[in-house]
């Protein structure tokens, strides 16, 4: 019998038109029977849609849903660094939240991202400073004596820089005359003091605070060494006036000699040695390697062009061997649009100036907003062949050219600091869709956002920075946390309360939580209960595993919002509050499998985040495995505990086997030389407490090694101490001895004696007459006397020492 369906449906249509197929593929007539069919299947219904995920994009400042163009393969590039000086706070809250947004990416969504990033190592920054360090380390060679001369010429320099840097940020009131530079200096020093007009000062010139400090740090330093012209002074003195006039002294230098500077090799030495302290500092941060890593030197054919192919659209044009893109031009043509990001910018000067760079200025351009493509190279400038002379790549083009060599004429997602949305990332969609005559080079624009230390923007160029050198304080997952109880694109304000607030409450409760569960699994093994033994499912239970669900469902939708992390990290902190109270409330009546399975999703989630490595199986946020250790080998990991205790047990055991008078001791040796010895270089310590037990810590290798030598040499210096002590008590015993070598009889005669000292003497040697025959007087008989009881009580000393030494 057939189920009848009304003749137009579309459940009948699809039931008759499969109909047919089941029957001559699936149902098979089983003998003696009638045939068998399945009953119609139901699809469920949704009753929650997935979120989607929507991400920021700086191209429509909203939320928006992402769309990968090529089905899962995600094509991200993102902005790197300019190397030519340390990695700072600023560069670790960008690379950090990229590298976090990349893994839910990659190890939550699933993507399969290919992740690009540049090396800026052609650059106005990286060839003025190599040129100013390069003719400074010569100056100061050259200089090892303090004179006239040469305070003169620092004296010039720092007038040229009040003039051109510090006056730049000053009120018209308050305008150094020229020639009064060091008579003003003690008013503008004055005022600087005054915080409202230091604010004012900044909003004129951001730089205007760095300059004054470089100012004044540099007076001080020149009114020192006339204080020291005229008196002997080592070159340590002038070496010493030279290094605190540097930020000074080093522009005036380049100013005048660094057109001589022709070397390549000097600006190709600093942007390596950077580039390689760079990625040595996001190692210690946790950052993954990109997949592909692109250098401007390594394009720079490419680059050329490239170049060609926009002055061919008609979007540039030439001026004395520079080429430049045609921003008026562009910004009128069909489908082009300039400054997609910041069209508000356009006309920004200060910004546009800077994107061109130190050694720009000065260019005759057709528009102030045009930007330089190609840059004829000036003498003191590294430089490649091209059509029009020998020059280098501008900043912006060089993005342009790398990501499309890898990614061609579109990429799903380009990332990089807010700083550098306008003019870098607007110039960079410019100059790409101008050349590959496409609308949209970028997909997805995704900038983080600023990073302020205690309030204030922090800034390489101000120097204010903070190194990389903060992890000594404190440690990478800590700063990573840091980073994620703040929106990826939102300003952060690095401070000491976030530290110790938010970030160390998190990280002990996750400790503590994490140490719970492995205690209470360690302890089911220990008593003998499986760890899947199924107890009664009761409603705390259930309620505790919907928790578990909730919470996921929750954290998906936190991730899909813009990735928000600081709502993903509440709902991992709510999730442990509910767990560790469902512990505390329930004594021995524990379902270990659903704590269990709560501990393991959340370390998985925090894995994920870069908080930890290691297996997703386990509990706790994994192992601080750096980066440099490749992938976990678990025979290279093990090995050195397990040789340590087989050779500590082969020592037992002979000890036991042989039964020997001292084999209590013998082990009590061997337990010493584990603890002191083998486990030290494993990062294992072992504190004896009173009731005989040991305290387990892992303690890095390096400390503990460390201490043991720390206390070694406390050991060995009281040993050496003692010893000379020893010998000092031995060497006077010698001497006291060696005084009594001579018999008493003895004592008063030749050659003990000057010959004629004394005539005549007692039967015990003692004198009675002086060396003209005269008696000895009562003092001197009395003295006599006294050192003849000496010596004899020294002499029998030193036959009983001599009777010594002979047995």
């Amino acid at each position: 019998m057939f189920l009848r369906l009304p003749h137009r449906s579309p459940l009948s249509r699809h039931y008759l038109s499969t109909r047919a197929f089941c029957i001559s593929t699936v149902e098979k007539p089983v003998k003696g029977t009638m045939s068998v069919q399945q009953p119609v299947w139901t699809p469920p219904v949704r009753r929650k849609e997935i979120p989607v995920l929507k991400v920021y994009n700086s191209l429509t400042r909203s939320k928006t849903e992402f769309v990968p163009i090529n089905g899962n393969l995600v094509k991200w590039y993102n902005c790197g660094p300019t190397v030519y000086d340390a990695s700072h706070m600023g560069h670790a809250r960008s690379y950090v939240t990229q590298d976090i947004l990349r893994r839910i990416m990659t190890d939550y969504f699933g993507y399969d991202v290919h992740f690009v990033m540049n090396i800026t190592d052609i650059d106005d920054k990286i060839i003025l400073r190599a040129r100013q360090n390069y003719l400074f380390d010569n100056f100061r060679a050259k200089h090892t004596t303090l004179t006239p001369e040469l305070v003169d010429l620092v004296v010039t320099a720092w007038t040229d820089y009040v003039q051109l840097k510090v006056s730049k940020g000053l009120p018209e009131s308050d305008k150094i005359q020229v020639g009064q530079e060091q008579t003003a200096w003690t008013s503008i020093a004055a005022r600087f003091q005054d915080r409202a007009w230091r604010q004012e000062c900044l909003k004129r010139d951001e730089k205007f605070e760095m300059h004054f400090s470089a100012a004044n740090k540099t007076l001080a330093a020149i009114e020192e060494a006339e204080k020291s012209l005229g008196n002997q002074t080592g070159a340590d003195v002038t070496l010493k006036f030279i290094d605190a006039s540097k930020d000074v002294l080093a522009p005036a230098l380049d100013k005048k000699e660094g057109s001589t500077v022709t070397d390549p090799s000097i600006s190709r030495a600093t942007a390596t040695y950077w580039e390689a302290e760079f990625f040595k500092d996001m190692r210690r941060l946790r950052v993954r390697e990109p997949d592909t890593l692109t250098r401007v030197t390594e394009y720079v054919p490419e680059v050329v062009s490239f170049v060609e192919g926009i002055v061919k659209n008609g979007f540039a044009y030439e001026v004395d061997g520079s080429i430049y893109f045609d921003t008026r031009a562009f910004d009128k043509s069909e489908g082009h649009d300039y400054a997609k990001l910041e069209p508000w910018s356009k006309g920004n000067r200060e910004l546009l100036e800077e994107g061109e760079g130190a050694l720009s200025a000065g260019s005759a351009r057709r528009s102030a907003a045009d930007f330089a493509l190609w840059k004829a190279s000036k003498p003191g400038e590294p430089s490649w062949p091209s059509p029009w002379g020998p020059g280098r790549p501008g900043w912006h083009i060089e993005c342009s050219v790398m990501a499309s060599a890898i990614f061609g004429d579109s990429m799903d997602i380009h990332s990089g600091g807010i700083d550098l949305a306008f003019p870098h990332h607007d110039n960079e969609m410019a100059q790409s869709e101008a050349y590959h005559n496409c609308s949209a080079w970028v997909n997805y624009f995704i900038h983080t956002g600023h990073l302020h230390i205690e309030g204030l923007k922090m800034s390489k160029s101000l120097k204010n920075f903070i190194t990389i050198d903060i992890l000594q304080k404190y440690s990478a997952r800590q700063l990573r946390l840091a980073f994620l109880t703040q929106l990826w694109n939102a300003k952060i304000d690095f401070s000491e309360s976030l530290m110790t607030g938010d970030v160390r409450t998190i990280e002990t409760s996750l400790n503590n939580f994490f140490a719970n569960v492995k205690a209470l699994l360690n302890q089911a093994q220990v008593d003998g209960h499986p760890l899947d033994a199924q107890h009664r499912f009761r409603d705390v239970e259930r309620e505790l595993t919907d928790r578990l669900h909730h919470s996921q469902s929750a954290f998906r939708a936190a991730l899909c919002d813009s990735f928000n992390t600081p709502e993903a990290l509440n709902i991992l902190r709510e999730l442990v509050s509910r767990t560790n109270v469902y512990i505390n409330t329930r004594g021995p009546n524990l379902d270990l499998g659903v704590i269990e399975r709560i501990a393991r999703w959340l370390g998985r989630m925090l894995r994920m985040f870069g908080l930890g490595e290691g297996e997703t199986s386990e509990i706790g946020w994994g192992q601080e495995q750096s980066y440099e250790d490749g992938s976990v080998n678990r025979e290279e990991i093990l090995m050195p505990y397990i040789r340590a205790l087989s050779s500590f047990r082969d020592g037992v055991r002979k000890v036991a086997i042989a039964k020997g008078e001292n084999a209590l001791k013998d082990i009590l040796a061997l337990c010493d030389r584990l603890r002191d010895t083998d486990l030290v270089p494993l990062g294992v310590a072992l504190d004896d407490v009173e009731d005989g037990k040991a305290l387990v810590k892992l303690v890095p290798p390096a400390e503990l090694i460390k201490a043991r030598e720390e206390k070694r040499a406390q050991a060995e210096a009281k040993a050496a101490k003692k010893a000379v002590a020893i010998e000092a008590e031995r060497q006077a015993k010698l001497v006291k001895l060696e005084k009594g070598r001579t018999s008493p009889q003895e004592l008063f005669r030749p050659p003990n004696v000057p010959e004629g000292t004394y005539t005549t003497w007692d039967e015990n040697g003692i004198p009675l007459t002086d060396g003209e025959g005269k008696e000895l007087s009562k003092n001197q008989a009395k003295k006599v006397q006294k050192a003849y009881s000496d010596q004899k009580k020294r002499h029998e000393e030193f036959l009983a020492w001599q009777r010594e030494q002979g047995n």
